[in-house]
Formats: C-alpha cells, sequence, structure tokens
C-alpha cells in the first residue's frame, strides 16, 4: 500500500528529489507553486493519507504514516532526495528522518513544523483538544469547522479575504478522514524529537514566516538554520511562494 502521489522529473539528470508534504486539510497542490519556481529539480508530490488521493487510507499513528511514506518513495523509485514538510507534513518528515529513512535523505526542510512537546500535561491537554476538534469535524457542517479552524491564533495574519479562500479550497475535503487523521497525528501523541534532531547527519533547516511569532519562538529553541519569509504569517509558502523558492534554491545543490 502507497500514498497518491505525483512525480515530475527535472531539467537536470544529476539534481536530486524533492518530497513534498502538505499540511492539515491540505493535498499535493499546496507545493505546486513554489515547486513551479524550482524546475530543474525531480518532484514527488504526496497526500498524506485523509486527505486528497489518499483520503480513503487510515493510519493509527506515526509509525504508520511513516511507513506509508516510505513504501512510497520505495515504489517511485526515489533516489538521492530532500524531504519538505509544511506544519503536520513537516512533523511527519521530522519523525520520518529521525527513524530510519530510506537511503538517499539529503536533507530536511520543515516549515512551522513542532518537534514535539516536552511535558506530558501538555501533550495531555493537545490530545483533548485535538480530540474536540475530531468531534467537529465529524458532527458539524464542514464549512462552519473550517471557519472555526482558521480563527485559530497561529492563523492570525489571514486576512479575512485569505480565510474565506482557504475555507472554500478546504471544504472539498472528507470530514471524516480528516477527523481520523487529526486523532492519529496529534502533536500530542508526537515524541519530542529535539535530541534526534540535533544528531541527524545531514542538514535539518527551518522556514518560517516573519509574522509567525509562534514557530519563530519554536525555531530558536531548535539551533538550526532558520530561513525568514518576509511579510508572511504561518503558511508562508502560500502567502509568498516565490520568495520561499528563492529561499529554498539558495539551499539547494545548484545544476552543472
Amino acid at each position: 500500500m502507497i500514498l497518491n502521489a505525483a512525480a515530475r522529473y527535472g531539467k537536470s539528470a544529476s539534481q536530486p528529489w524533492l518530497v513534498w508534504l502538505h499540511g492539515f486539510l491540505g493535498s499535493q497542490q499546496e507545493w505546486q507553486p513554489v515547486a513551479g519556481e524550482l524546475s530543474d529539480y525531480h518532484h514527488l508530490f504526496i497526500d498524506l493519507p485523509g486527505h486528497g488521493g489518499s483520503a480513503a487510507l487510515r493510519v493509527a499513528n506515526f509509525a504508520q504514516t511513516c511507513a506509508l511514506l516510505d513504501a512510497t518513495l520505495a515504489h517511485f523509485d526515489i533516489g538521492p532526495y530532500w524531504l519538505v514538510g509544511y506544519s503536520l507534513g513537516g512533523r511527519i518528515a521530522m519523525h520520518y528522518a529521525c527513524g530510519t529513512p530510506r537511503a538517499g535523505l539529503c536533507g530536511l526542510i520543515v516549515e512551522g513544523g513542532h518537534p514535539g512537546l516536552k511535558d506530558d500535561k501538555e501533550r495531555q491537554a493537545r490530545i483533548a483538544s485535538d480530540s474536540r476538534w475530531a468531534a467537529q469535524f465529524r458532527e458539524a457542517p464542514l464549512e462552519q469547522v473550517l471557519n472555526a479552524w482558521y480563527q485559530q491564533p497561529v492563523f492570525a495574519t489571514l486576512s479575512a479575504a485569505a480565510r474565506e479562500e482557504l475555507v472554500a479550497l478546504r471544504r472539498n475535503n472528507h470530514p471524516q478522514a480528516l477527523a481520523d487523521m487529526l486523532e492519529a497525528t496529534s502533536l500530542g501523541r508526537q515524541a519530542d524529537l529535539r535530541a534526534q534532531l540535533a544528531r541527524l547527519p545531514h542538514p535539518f533547516i527551518y522556514f518560517c514566516g516573519e509574522q509567525d511569532s509562534k514557530f519563530r519562538g519554536i525555531a530558536i529553541t531548535l539551533n538550526v538554520p532558520c530561513h525568514l519569509i518576509t511579510a508572511a504569517g504561518h503558511n508562508a509558502h502560500r502567502e509568498a511562494p516565490l520568495a520561499f523558492a528563492q529561499s529554498l534554491l539558495s539551499l539547494l545543490p545548484q545544476p552543472d
């Protein structure tokens, strides 16, 4: 069993793959504007469980999610590659990189992803919060839940128009699938990965919107390179795809 994914080959055969992992509520389409600026590279766009073309796939935890990711990379015979993940996708990328990733992992790029809670009380509170959200996804009209979701503090920098656009984009999701994935990959069920991330044998680079104060603070605690995207909030790659792509390009091996 593998995740729904689409491969796109770049202009330069010698360049590594960029494996793109979207955030909660998203799909592989999320990364297209950024990837469009990186045409020299090979791309693998993945739909995470419960999302897009993988909506019918269910997982119970991070281990099962990473196993599906591993099987997908093997299916597409992905060679040297960088993992690029946003929010939930970033958390999955970190888990995968800290485990036994497929050979050829060159580096890890995470945008606005949490490395894990340190305190058991915080974990339990987050599990309870995500369970309440999951219940809303299962029981209430999806558009109503999405409107509430994008009122959370982490999305405070969104304009009313940007919030409406996101709600319209996300309302084709499957509520039950979203609820299941939210609970299975709750931040409260995620290990604290800081010590493992510090020992990674390859680059670990953090991206963050300049206006995303919460995750700017998290980036400081990780003690890794942090690239700020000017005038952007939590979803920096969506708000400023060109700036994100240019910053990413500066980190990747350049075409021959």
